[in-house]
């Protein structure tokens, strides 16, 4: 039964109220705020986010201020998602001043229940091109012997903070160092840096395996790369240059931007998409700029032209011709490529996969299952438990 009509609304009410897996987030609480929204409202939307993610933090405050650390660590946890959830609906250009200060909430939330885990979580910065890009490094265990370590790459929209919760958490309760980072277009980078979106991501992962090997409690041999969402792409792109990896997972997998774009366009739209001038690629711009005034369908669009730093929809179409793996054939580690039912993200998954040489599976989780939903959003322990225990056995043949 779904509790917004609206199917953008529900599919992020659903991310939202999804995260309670791993402590985020309550049931309960996330129904009220659904009753309290109403329909596909987006003043609602955050007011009503933003209220109970308020009134959590303060309780948090005071829990932790009273010596409860555990109580305080699941208040700050869900504060920090509801917030997140907040400004989902704001995420354009340019970044409205209440969006920036519910994304540094939301960070802040997520921090101060990092310091209440235990070993602690540790906000790091990873050198990158004169830069740096925020994340966290969650050990395993205290006592420093090297592990093997899950790299956790978000999507469009995420965040290194919500990263942990899609698996950095679940990885952590097996025995993984976790590390969740923004990269350009993401969290902070975009946020507070405006860095955007690149194809080669290759240069971003590089740099982040970097930061892994200088770390004494990481096992080099054993460092797994998941890209979730957009990451679904971005990491299988990383992994095609990068041979350091032990192990990758994308979910859901992505050949190519552009192919998957063209999935949702007409088909006389998509053929004519890079003709320049001529008039279907004039109609079509026209279409999409009356799209990218409504709330709900046209937010995917806004959230593009914001991450990617462009002005226009039919800009943004032509740019994710960039964004291909273009040799799948280079990846060497074993490979896991997800796709699931009702997702309109992974058309291109089993492409992907038929081009892998490497060791290969591939997992597709069902609506029947409770998986079908984008991410397997409200199913994620599910996930989990499918994907982490393959890597618990492939990596278990690295001597």
């Amino acid at each position: 039964m779904a509790i917004f009509k609206d199917e953008m609304f529900e599919a992020q009410w659903l991310r939202a109220a999804g995260h309670g897996s791993y402590e985020a987030a309550e049931i309960a609480e996330c129904l009220e705020v659904a009753r309290q929204i109403g329909g596909a409202d987006r003043e609602r939307w955050f007011a009503a986010w933003s209220g109970f993610a308020s009134r959590l933090f303060e309780a948090a405050e005071r829990s932790e201020r009273a010596g409860h650390s555990v109580s305080a660590r699941g208040a700050y946890l869900r504060a920090s998602n509801y917030w997140r959830a907040a400004w989902t609906f704001l995420f354009q250009a340019p970044i409205e001043a209440r969006a920036l200060d519910a994304y540094r909430r939301h960070r802040e939330a997520f921090t101060r229940a990092a310091k209440l885990m235990s070993p602690a979580g540790e906000a790091i910065r990873i050198p990158y091109e004169g830069k740096f890009l925020h994340g966290y490094f969650f050990k395993a265990a205290a006592d420093g012997l090297p592990r093997k370590t899950l790299i956790v790459n978000g999507g469009y929209d995420s965040t290194a903070e919500e990263a942990f919760l899609f698996s950095g958490a679940a990885a952590l309760a097996r025995g993984y160092n976790a590390l969740l980072f923004d990269g350009p277009g993401q969290g902070a980078a975009i946020f507070e840096d405006g860095l955007v979106f690149r194809p080669d991501w290759e240069k971003v992962i590089g740099p982040v395996v970097d930061y892994l090997f200088t770390r004494p409690e990481v096992d080099r041999r054993r460092v797994a790369l998941m890209g979730v969402s957009f990451g679904g792409y971005l990491a299988p792109r990383a992994a095609s240059f990068e041979p350091r990896l032990a192990a990758l997972i994308a979910d859901p997998g992505q050949l190519s931007l552009f192919e998957e774009m063209k999935h949702r366009l007409p088909p006389f739209a998509a053929r004519r998409l890079m003709d320049g001038e001529g008039i279907v690629s004039r109609l079509l711009e026209f279409a999409l700029s009356r799209r990218l005034r409504h709330v709900s369908q046209g937010w995917a669009l806004r959230r593009g032209l914001l991450v990617h730093g462009l002005k226009t929809p039919i800009d943004y179409l032509r740019l994710t011709a960039d964004y291909v793996t273009e040799r799948p054939e280079a990846i060497r580690c074993p490979t896991v490529i997800c796709s699931a039912e009702n997702d309109e993200i992974g058309k291109t998954a089993r492409d992907l996969y038929d081009r892998l040489t490497c060791h290969k599976i591939f997992l597709a989780f069902k609506a029947s299952e409770g998986a079908g939903e984008h991410c397997e959003s409200g199913a994620r322990a599910w996930f989990n438990q499918r994907v982490l225990d393959w890597l618990d056995e492939t990596l278990a043949e690295i001597a």
